[in-house]
């Protein structure tokens, strides 16, 4: 059974539009129509159709087809794969062959032929889908192959040493544990890491173990089965086979349980498992690569952490500079955030003035990259010109003793404490928790609010 392509037909004369109308609809085509080109372009800005069929005259008394030639450079410039398809009581050999030069896929004359009419449009739609599921593939192909992933920038001297083991342990399979501060771009590094590793071409699976309660810590990385428990109204594929033969991003690895830690030992020891409520074991070959920003070693000499788990995990440890031990890269990474949200917000913001550079190069960053990718996309949304302003950026500029907190807002105040206690805890989220006396979980909530 053939779908039911979409066509948008225009065309000034009200009794041509019925009359294509009444034919396309009878043969299951879906129909929009238009009568002037501005409505053609509104019409496949506001959503997709598989053929466009267009006369080429709407001004009255109007031969040429000039009207149509124009209208057809305007939609090869907003939709390339749109097929349109073209239409003349007034249709000669030059005018023809000009609308096919423009990027027109067919030409018929009025009155048309109904049995070639149809045809023609069922022949185009079929093209349309088979080229945009193409480029849909291709497109996923490319972000398998790493061509779409985070760029790692990088230029300091404290970054050589990660960039060298990076080249050295990427290729391989081994596990690879990623350590430091929140915000360093530690899952950058991981996605750069599967890129250039001969997994490229295979799934890269990201989750937060960290953030997984006891509940659904086996359903999320192994599956269940449908009636494991009372919400299992179905299959689930858990974490782990999304990856197989791929590479499994385990972030915030030091924050799981115990009887959590002995459940990942064994499927990372074997790379057996079964999905919850199945005794059937699964068998899977994924490269694990984990991130914390604590200190696993003192975790394992406290007793709260493995430390077979750990060997497991460390093949190689890969330790990131917080940004304040980077200071070359700033204006790096502020440039590239800029060009980036600047895109995604539509506004022509295209460099700093010297007073916001000083700004830069002078803050701490307690939060790091995450913070100043935070404060550029703040300073793209409030920036008035082309121009980024120190105001712009939000960053407290005056030193720690001077800032007064009876000048602060309460979330300015919550802020700085939260800056204040991360940073004298060298980014330990669990000690800082603890000293706020927050839970974990309520500090992470923070920290993504106020971007750090």
């Amino acid at each position: 059974m053939k779908s039911s392509p979409r066509i948008l037909i225009a065309d000034d004369q009200i009794d041509v539009l019925e009359a294509l109308r009444l034919l396309l609809k009878s043969e299951g085509f879906q129909i929009e129509t238009a009568t002037s080109p501005d409505q053609i372009m509104n019409a496949i800005e506001a959503r997709d159709f598989d053929v466009a069929l267009i006369d080429l005259n709407y001004t009255r008394d109007t031969t040429s087809g000039q009207e149509g030639l124009d209208l057809l450079t305007r939609l090869q410039t907003a939709d390339s794969t749109l097929p349109v398809v073209v239409m003349t009581a007034w249709g000669s050999v030059d005018v023809a062959v000009e609308a096919m030069r423009r990027g027109a896929r067919d030409f018929v004359q009025k009155p048309w032929e109904n049995e070639r009419l149809l045809s023609i449009l069922w022949t185009q739609a079929e093209l349309s889908k088979a080229l945009r599921k193409g480029q849909k593939l291709e497109a996923e192909n490319q972000l398998l192959r790493g061509q779409m992933s985070s760029k790692l920038i990088a230029e300091s001297p404290a970054m050589q040493p990660a960039l060298q083991v990076i080249a050295r342990v990427g290729p391989s399979d081994a596990n690879v544990l990623i350590t430091g501060e929140n915000g360093t771009g530690k899952g950058v590094v991981a996605s750069v890491l599967h890129s250039i590793s001969h997994r490229a071409n295979r799934p890269l699976v990201t989750v937060n173990v960290g953030g997984l309660s006891e509940g659904v810590f086996e359903s999320e990385l192994f599956g269940h089965i449908k009636g494991a428990f009372t919400d299992a109204k179905t299959d689930r594929v858990g974490r782990f086979e999304l990856a197989d033969e791929g590479t499994l991003f385990l972030d915030e690895i030091a924050n799981i349980s115990l009887p959590q830690q002995a459940k990942l030992l064994r499927v990372l020891e074997t790379g057996e498992f079964e999905r919850v409520g199945s005794s059937k074991t699964r068998k899977v070959n994924v490269r694990v690569i984990s991130a914390t920003n604590a200190d696993l070693h003192a975790e394992v000499a406290a007793g709260r952490f493995r430390q077979d788990l750990l060997f497991r995990l460390n093949t190689v440890e890969l330790r990131l500079p917080p940004l304040r031990d980077r200071k070359d890269d700033i204006h790096l990474l502020a440039a590239h955030f800029l060009k980036q949200h600047s895109s995604r917000y539509r506004k022509l913001v295209t460099t700093f003035d010297q007073a916001a550079m000083s700004a830069l190069a002078a803050h701490n960053w307690p939060g790091n990259v995450r913070e100043l990718d935070h404060a550029i996309e703040r300073a793209v949304l409030m920036a008035q010109g082309t121009i980024v302003k120190a105001s712009d950026l939000g960053l407290y500029q005056a030193p720690e003793s001077s800032l007064r907190m009876d000048d602060m807002s309460l979330e300015e105040v919550e802020c700085f404490l939260i800056k204040k206690t991360l940073a004298r805890f060298d980014g330990n989220v669990s000690k800082a928790a603890e000293a706020l006396g927050l839970s974990r979980s309520a500090l992470y909530r923070r920290l993504e609010k106020f971007g750090l």
